[in-house]
């Protein structure tokens, strides 16, 4: 299986357009030891040739311009991406929908929760009717394997997170099991597994056989403490109430990552304020010192061996 990061970064990318905290000031004038990013999604293959976009961020033509992998030799117009999945329906996950139309129809698989938010409160599936058959639904039923059309070896399967509805949706603070999912993915080929999940708000008895049997995870690492905007002064939410499980939270991730056996744990989906973007910093090292990687723009994830 080859994983390709398009981008690693939380709503907003960094730095973010209207922020001046100071990851997003040190990243701009050069004086913090970073790197800029994109807002999250990435591609999967199991040839190196056809590939599944995971998540269509608003960032999608930056990143497809970045990604040779994409674009497709050969034709006068067409793109490598043969399929697209969606895990929620955030903004920052499926904007880039909309920069795709030009190459629709689009085969899109996501779950009947998230194809409501996107034919309602942000109708993106209605809106590009109107080219060329816009995007086709497929949907996915948690719990139950699929394929996609393209990459037949990889077997996915959808697995409900803790986590929230997007702010436009009917059901925020109160979401349905199908509006957040994480992917289970395995190479039928070779065995090798991944589990994607950009946005889990709270491991519980559903996920965690799923963490536990997973050669890699790239996982959600929006923020290092919960009350992590409020601390750096541009907002108020915490990362609860946006979805998301913090890093050093007494019960946080990194203590969750502690106790599962995956060869490779990879965060994505890191926010702006994240301290841990500062390749320098205390929690970036802890991080290291504890085998935890942090996914840049452009990370390629090889699980064939």
């Amino acid at each position: 299986m080859y994983i390709k990061v398009l981008g690693s970064a939380a709503g907003g990318g960094f730095p973010q357009w209207n922020c001046n905290c100071a990851n997003c000031q040190g990243v701009r004038n050069g004086t913090l030891q970073a790197t800029a990013r994109t807002q999250s999604s990435i591609i999967l293959s199991d040839n190196g040739e056809d590939w599944i976009l995971c998540n269509a961020s608003p960032d999608i033509s930056q990143q497809i311009a970045h990604t040779p992998e994409l674009i497709k030799k050969g034709v006068l117009r067409g793109t490598a991406i043969g399929a697209i999945i969606l895990t929620d329906s955030q903004i920052d996950h499926t904007t880039g929908l909309l920069s795709l139309r030009e190459g629709c129809p689009h085969q899109v698989w996501c779950t009947p929760e998230v194809h409501d938010d996107l034919t309602s409160g942000f109708p993106v599936f209605t809106m590009l009717q109107h080219w060329n058959g816009g995007l086709q639904h497929h949907a996915i039923e948690p719990l139950t394997p699929f394929r996609v059309s393209v990459c037949q070896n990889l077997e996915f399967t959808a697995i409900p997170i803790l986590s929230n509805a997007p702010p436009y949706s009917p059901y925020r603070d109160r979401p349905l099991p199908g509006h957040n999912v994480a992917l289970f993915v395995e190479n039928r080929a070779n065995g090798k597994t991944l589990l994607y999940a950009p946005g889990l708000g709270e491991p519980d008895a559903v996920i965690m056989p799923w963490l536990q049997k997973a050669d890699c995870l790239l996982i959600d690492g929006t923020v290092w403490q919960d009350d992590e905007l409020l601390a750096t002064g541009v907002g108020k939410n915490t990362g609860k109430a946006m979805g998301h499980l913090a890093l050093a939270e007494e019960q946080g991730l990194m203590a969750l990552l502690a106790t599962l056996p995956a060869r490779r744990k990879i965060l994505i989906h890191i926010n702006n304020t994240n301290p841990i973007l500062n390749e320098e910093s205390p929690q970036r090292q802890f991080l290291q010192q504890q085998g935890i990687e942090v996914s840049r723009d452009g990370m390629a994830i090889n699980l064939q061996d």
